[in-house]
């Protein structure tokens, strides 16, 4: 049995799949039949509880089986999910550790551990997923604090206020198709769209521009491991046919034995040139393929050239960070995105605030394009005043002035918690909904002049941030090791974006290295107000 990590993933050979899962609480299973942009097409595409049964797909009892000839042809995925079963009690903590598993032809063949450290009380597990005329499983690990219903909520189910939960019902009362509403949704290894998503804007038509460019950058991925390993064998065979050919000191001068050497030369630049030839042909067609997203794609994820910034607003379900490359590689650069809201915070590692201007401002520019049809409001924590320049253009979508005294941060960030607060209350009573705005928090300078109780704050809107719809982006330096607990937790539970060149992030597929340039704000007035824009 294969023990998956996140982002990993395996091609399924057999017809029918059969996912169950289990934890230190009690769980409910579901799942969901969704298109290529992530959302159900109808009502009976969430199968759990009180709707058993789909194309293809099938609950009963404490395991979902999908029979995969079955399923519509015109879905792309089947999403496999964990919630908190309604009568039962979840502990403050969330459901803990998960571990979910799938069979194919009734053997065991995958299994996955989930360790949720936001107080998640549904994950989304595992995706069996089309790819070509293939099926394919993807370890996911997606969680939301926000429960069941916001899960749903971001994959087009239209969820009523929950009933009270009796023994034996589930607390989603009432499902129907939704309006197309769309969803948002040491070594540092790089975590892909995996991460919480809420709802917000409406999906893109080009297959789901956030998921499009992670399957290109899971191509890559796989063709470079493919180019290393080659390279490594390549170079341990030469060197075991090279002490062959000199073992034998009677020989060892002989043009037997230079022959020898000549020959296993030989055969290790022939396969090392086979294999830079494949990966040099892969990336041409991602090449190929990126520029023609690039066309498509909303400008949250495009490039800065791109005509999209030019044009009318256009939502996205994620936004673009950077470019990921290596130089031993070849030329291939991928886009590097992550979904948003970004309810996994960014935490930008960097010495100097103002050094980071360029990369703080890109980041807030691409957050203010995702999401054109709900208002934008930024908190802006800057006791340094590096973000001077961008105050100006942003200004329109400012929550007040920016922070610029130590004294004044902690009653803004308990302002964002205590409306986070309500938010989980609503949602506790039956009464949530999803939030109208996207908030961003920009909390510079950290932890310098913040206190424990700040960094405290911070970490529960990481919990439960999504219920506002918040994104929130922290610079500062790396507090991973941090003496403070409050502080080191929250270093470790963010996506750090290093700054300083040379830094290596691991993919999650296959952990080869990869260099990040991270995207930089135009300095230029005008250029800066092409992008930042906020009127």
């Amino acid at each position: 049995m294969i023990q998956l990590k996140a982002g990993q993933n395996l091609v399924l050979t057999g017809d029918i799949v059969q996912f169950s899962a289990k934890a230190g609480v009690a769980l409910d299973v579901s799942a969901l039949v969704v298109a290529e942009n992530l959302r159900v097409f109808d009502t009976g595409d969430f199968v759990f509880y009180n709707q058993t049964e789909t194309a293809g797909v099938m609950l009963s009892g404490d395991s979902v089986t999908i029979r995969l000839a079955e399923v519509r042809a015109d879905a792309k995925a089947v999403l496999l999910v964990v919630s908190a079963e309604p009568a039962a009690p979840v502990p403050s903590g969330g459901l803990g550790a998960v571990t979910a598993a799938l069979a194919v032809d009734d053997v065991a063949t995958a299994e996955f551990a989930i360790n949720p450290s936001a107080g998640e009380t549904a994950l989304i597990c595992l995706e069996v997923y089309r790819r070509g005329t293939d099926w394919k499983l993807r370890a996911v690990g997606q969680g939301y604090a926000g429960g069941l219903a916001v899960l749903l909520t971001a994959h087009g189910v239209e969820v009523d206020e929950p009933a009270t939960p009796q023994s034996g019902q589930h607390s989603v009362a009432d499902l129907r198709e939704a309006d197309p509403v769309g969803t948002a949704g040491g070594q540092d290894t790089i975590s892909g769209p995996d991460t919480s998503r809420a709802a917000g804007p409406a999906p893109l038509e080009v297959a789901h521009g956030l998921e499009r460019l992670w399957m290109i950058f899971e191509d890559a991925a796989r063709s470079a491991a493919a180019l290393i390993s080659a390279r490594d064998y390549a170079m341990q065979r030469l060197d075991q046919e090279l002490s062959v050919a000199v073992s034998d000191p009677a020989t060892r001068n002989t043009p037997a034995a230079e022959e020898a050497r000549q020959t296993a030369q030989r055969r290790c630049d022939d396969l090392i040139a086979a294999a830079e030839g494949n990966h040099l042909r892969d990336s041409e067609a991602l090449m190929r393929e990126l520029a023609d997203a690039d066309r498509q794609l909303p400008p949250s994820l495009a490039t800065w050239d791109s005509p999209a910034w030019d044009g009318q607003p256009t939502p996205s379900d994620g936004i673009r960070l950077g470019e990921l490359y290596a130089n031993e590689r070849g030329p291939l650069r991928i886009p590097y995105c992550v979904p948003v809201p970004l309810t996994r915070p960014l935490w930008i590692d960097t010495e100097s605030s103002a050094a980071a201007t360029p990369v703080v401002g890109a980041v807030l520019a691409r957050l203010l394009a995702a999401d054109p049809g709900r208002r934008t409001l930024v908190d802006m924590i800057d006791l340094t005043g590096a973000f001077s320049q961008l105050v100006g253009p942003l200004t329109p979508v400012l929550n007040g002035p920016p922070i610029t005294d130590f004294g004044d941060i902690s009653p803004r960030l308990q302002t964002l918690v205590e409306a986070a607060d309500l938010a989980e209350l609503a949602y506790s009573s039956g009464n949530f909904t999803p939030p109208t705005e996207h908030r961003v928090l920009l909390a510079a300078d950290f932890p310098h002049g913040y206190q424990t109780a700040d960094a405290q704050r911070i970490a529960t809107l990481l919990v439960r941030g999504d219920l506002i719809g918040l994104s929130t982006v922290i610079v500062g330096t790396d507090e991973s090791e941090s003496s403070d607990p409050a502080v080191a937790m929250l270093a470790q539970s963010c996506r750090h974006l290093p700054t300083v060149d040379g830094t290596p992030l691991f993919d999650p597929w296959t952990g080869s290295a990869w260099q990040l340039d991270l995207d930089l704000l135009p300095r230029e007035p005008a250029r800066q107000a092409r992008y930042l824009r906020t009127s």
